[in-house]
């Protein structure tokens, strides 16, 4: 049985691996002591909330969400920003119940609804599809990088 539970920093040694798994997968470099501190930090600062999904008290993946606001409505959001699934662990259901939780806590803090971002090549969108969440068809996304 799949458990999801919102992650503080007393999880912070089960949270690392995943997280730093989840940046090797998008071909970033493991580095387990800044995955520690990046996490450690947005959750003592409660700049961003996590939940960790576990199987017999096993973690087995993360979804991380930051607030932010919508202008145009005058209504607070989340960006999913993360999702991530042991590879040992896919297609049980764990994606799923990490976003469901994610849409209830959004329920839960009266947002308005939750953003992602993801590949054109995921397979997760048709979890992401399964779930009611719908493509955004109407806009492009723009992102500029500082040097």
């Amino acid at each position: 049985m799949i458990k999801v539970t919102r992650a503080t920093e007393e999880q912070i040694d089960q949270l690392t691996p995943l997280f730093d798994a989840y940046r090797t997968f998008y071909k970033q470099p493991s580095d387990i002591v800044a995955a520690r501190i990046y996490l450690l930090n947005r959750l003592m600062k409660k700049e961003a909330t996590v939940f960790l999904a576990y199987e017999n008290e096993i973690p087995i993946g993360f979804t991380l969400l930051y607030a932010t606001f919508s202008s145009v409505s005058m209504a607070p959001v989340f960006i999913l920003n993360d999702l991530y699934v042991s590879e040992n662990a896919r297609n049980k259901g764990v994606g799923e119940a990490l976003l469901n939780r994610a849409k209830a806590h959004c329920k839960e803090m009266g947002y308005k609804g939750l953003a992602l971002e993801t590949a054109i090549d995921n397979p997760a969108q048709q979890l992401y599809e399964r779930l009611d969440w719908k493509r955004d068809s109407h806009c492009f996304h723009y992102f500029w990088k500082a040097d």
